[in-house]
């Protein structure tokens, strides 16, 4: 057999620069599990602050624009609008929320809950209807013995029902400190273009890296406007009809308003049922009815106006993978999750889809955008 001749001053080498990659690379992971959890608590928030700040940059740029070029102001003066129309209404609704899931709980220790019984029909609905119709009347005539005979299960529910409403108010506080950040990072907008650029080219390459931003802020921008911006809007004007109007559970409808209006499942299913208890319930005179039930309708409908003006053409992104991306970061990280969630799995699935096709990373062929007020119609384009 033929033997070959080692070196040891050779492997000596090979064996130190072995080590020494492995030191550093050691030494680098250590750095960033560190980092990762120091930063890790406010890493939602981040995230959402960076969402809004890319989405509303382009309005930003426009009313730096008639104030003088004043970065600072037009993004204060941004904020504070966000917070008044946004912010508000959404911890009334948040409020009307917990209200409701703390006065259900209650009353179920109380006994004071009271359960309509079901009717008759229940009883023929295919496959669960006697199920269902035996459950509903146990709890309907002997309440305190169906929640025994549901123990743990309910105990359980009560327990995520009131660490949901404990964790409310962190997520609201959260929610206007986001607004802020993002207010601060569009002012200094221009130099994190440029280092959102610098990363891109990093990442993917020089020739790829203005494509990859450009992909990635029409993306934020398709989602957040016209499909989360659309149905958190509308969530919010239909939670307020519907707490001004008294409709029982006004904030849990507006919850699932949101989740229905991301997973573009039209609000009438929210409030047709409203109008039928305005109008059976015999607590309306019949002007405050119709007056109600005429702003539950355009409240409803208002998806239909919202769209084209918020964004023209929508996202180039199944609902479901918005809608799983919505549901996974809400359960995850609260309702800032829901938000941040939907964007990053949408960005996920355009990054793998280009991949997948071997196409560019931006869906128009041609030069890439430029990610600025002045281009943010090609933007759209790109995201449709």
């Amino acid at each position: 057999m033929q033997q070959y001749d080692t070196n040891p001053e050779l492997e000596r080498r090979l064996f130190n620069k072995l080590l020494d990659v492995l030191i550093k690379a050691g030494l680098i992971l250590a750095l960033v599990i560190t980092c990762y959890g120091i930063f890790s608590p406010f890493l939602t928030l981040m995230l959402w602050a960076l969402i809004l700040a890319v989405t509303l940059y382009p309005a930003h740029q426009k009313l730096a624009a008639r104030l003088g070029q004043r970065q600072g102001r037009a993004a204060t003066l941004l904020v504070l609008c966000g917070i008044v129309l946004i912010v508000l209404p959404t911890i009334w609704l948040t409020s009307s929320l917990a209200d409701t899931i703390t006065g259900f709980i209650h009353a179920m220790k109380e006994n004071s809950l009271q359960i309509p019984l079901p009717a008759e029909s229940v009883a023929n609905w295919p496959v669960i209807g006697k199920k269902v119709y035996g459950i509903w009347h146990q709890a309907a005539t002997d309440l305190p013995a169906f929640i025994q005979s549901m123990q743990p299960k309910i105990g359980n529910i009560a327990k995520t029902a009131l660490s949901m409403v404990a964790s409310m108010g962190t997520g609201m506080l959260q929610f206007i400190v986001s607004f802020a950040v993002a207010g601060i990072i569009m002012t200094y907008g221009l130099p994190g273009q440029q280092s959102a650029r610098a990363i891109s080219a990093r990442i993917m390459g020089e020739d790829r890296g203005d494509e990859f931003a450009t992909l990635c802020t029409a993306t934020i921008r398709a989602v957040a406007q016209g499909v989360i911006g659309v149905a958190f809007i509308q969530a919010i004007m239909l939670g307020l009809v519907m707490a001004i109007a008294g409709i029982p559970a006004a904030g849990l409808l507006a919850l699932f308003a949101l989740i229905l209006g991301i997973a573009q499942i039209p609000a009438a299913v929210i409030f047709i049922p409203c109008l039928i208890y305005i109008w059976s319930s015999g607590d309306y005179a019949t002007a405050p009815a119709i007056a109600y039930s005429v702003l539950l309708v355009i409240s409803g409908l208002a998806d239909n106006v919202l769209k084209p003006l918020l964004l023209g053409r929508g996202v180039d992104a199944p609902m479901p993978i918005i809608l799983l991306g919505a549901l996974g970061g809400m359960v995850s990280s609260g309702i800032l999750g829901m938000f941040v969630g939907a964007t990053l799995l949408a960005i996920g699935y355009q990054i793998f889809m280009a991949w997948v096709a071997g196409h560019h990373l931006t869906p128009l062929a041609g030069k890439p955008a430029q990610l600025d007020d002045r281009t943010e119609t090609t933007d759209s384009g790109n995201a449709s």
